[in-house]
């Protein structure tokens, strides 16, 4: 039995652990527990897509609506609902739900990892050391950097963490000169405040005065003060971390894959983090099923891991781009200028264009293993789309180069008619 070892235990290393049971692996999960409080605010789409990994029951206490508020480029409204997930109930529910699927779980820090051909020694706190056969590498931006990789502007997240008053629960997004602020209370009066910066351009006091200085920028909003209301900072407290967009440079390899936060981290601005890293994570396991199943078709699989990564970072990036070039107040500031340019000046959703379709092969995803077929390739799916409706879309397109689409689509069931038509409009097709 091959010993397979997860080093992490957010989403990405959940959502794999899951996966790879659910193929009938044994698996371990090594992972610290989250020591200290924190919030997130996620869309409905990501509740949907955790609830689609199987962690009902790791949400069912851990979320709470919210009305966000958006003050940006001068204007203010209520976009749409935000959920605020608490982490560390989160995480207790996520430990429930790996426990019951049949993964050994380990609690402690892995201090290094030595990789070899033959596998992997893995030494812990304690003294402890594991061995592994597959190494799964899922601690997000902890993990150790290979290579240089792409990185985006250096980015800075400073979070204000206190004890207000009780009140209502709510969350907003304000931009300001030099960056932009996310922040959340809760009923119980927890307040945040995170403030995204420049790394290369920011002014920032010695760290004495850090905590000081963010209170000042804080209060010095109209919009942020109105939010919090309330005048009392108990327990204020104050963690930096990097929110750098980054790829790795390689994120597969004969014996170990990379998931989330440690194969492609985004901008937080997007609100995607933990979609992006559940994104890696859900493909993941049948990737690794194919390493270890059906070795003759590793570099089919390295290249599908490697590619849909790839592919994933460029459309976040461009989302977020986009985000802040809709920011013209401040378009010249360091902050803005750096990121309305990044990463590049292509579009993030490129206009259908039915005559540029064109059919290649392809690694897809079937039956538990990666495989190879004929795709269609469209403006906005570079690594091509193979079935719609449970139906394939390339002998579809190819008939339809000198048949009739009634004929070409004739023995479908309605469902899949209908479809199958949509999706042919959606891609600029005129009958």
């Amino acid at each position: 039995m091959t010993a397979i070892v997860i080093l992490g235990a957010g989403p990405a290393g959940a959502a794999v652990a899951l996966g790879l049971r659910r193929l009938g692996h044994d698996v371990t999960l090594i992972s610290e527990w989250r020591r200290f409080a924190a919030l997130e605010g996620v869309s409905q789409r990501v509740l949907e897509a955790l609830r689609g990994v199987g962690l009902h029951q790791a949400l069912t206490d851990a979320t709470v609506p919210s009305q966000r508020q958006v003050n940006w480029n001068g204007q203010q409204h209520a976009q749409n609902i935000e959920f605020l997930l608490d982490r560390p109930t989160f995480d207790r529910g996520l430990r429930e739900a790996l426990r019951d699927a049949g993964v050994e779980l380990i609690e402690a820090r892995a201090l290094s990892v030595r990789s070899s051909a033959s596998g992997h020694r893995i030494a812990l706190a304690g003294g402890a050391v594991v061995h592994a056969d597959f190494l799964v590498e899922a601690r997000g931006r902890q993990a150790p950097a290979l290579g240089k990789g792409v990185r985006g502007p250096e980015t800075v997240s400073l979070l204000n963490r206190w004890q207000g008053a009780p009140g209502t629960t709510a969350s907003a997004v304000e931009s300001l000169e030099d960056g932009w602020a996310w922040m959340a209370r809760r009923v119980d009066g927890q307040c945040y405040w995170q403030w995204t910066v420049d790394v290369a351009s920011a002014d920032f006091p010695g760290k004495a005065r850090l905590l000081d200085y963010c209170r000042q920028r804080r209060q010095a909003s109209d919009f942020a003060r109105a939010f919090f209301a309330d005048a009392r900072e108990n327990d204020l407290q104050l963690r930096a971390r990097s929110s750098t967009a980054i790829l790795a440079s390689r994120v597969c390899g004969d014996n170990w894959i990379r998931v989330g936060d440690a194969a492609m981290a985004v901008d937080p601005l997007s609100g995607n983090g933990i979609f992006q890293s559940l994104s890696s994570a859900l493909q993941a396991p049948v990737v690794i099923n194919t390493l270890l199943r059906k070795p003759e078709r590793t570099a089919l699989a390295q290249r599908f891991h490697q590619q849909r990564l790839e592919q994933l970072f460029l459309r976040f990036a461009r989302i977020g781009r986009d985000f802040y070039a809709d920011e013209q107040r401040w378009r010249d500031q360091p902050f803005w200028q750096a990121r309305r340019q990044w990463p590049d000046a292509q579009v993030a959703h490129a206009e259908a264009d039915f005559a540029a379709l064109r059919i290649e092969r392809m690694p897809v995803l079937c039956d538990g293993f990666v495989d190879e077929a004929e795709v269609v390739v469209t403006a906005d799916q570079p690594l091509g789309i193979w079935h719609v409706q449970g139906v394939e879309v390339a002998p579809v397109l190819r008939r339809l180069r000198s048949e009739p689409v009634d004929s070409v689509l004739a023995g479908l069931s309605e469902e899949q008619d209908r479809m199958i038509r949509g999706w042919l409009l959606s891609q600029g097709y005129r009958p």
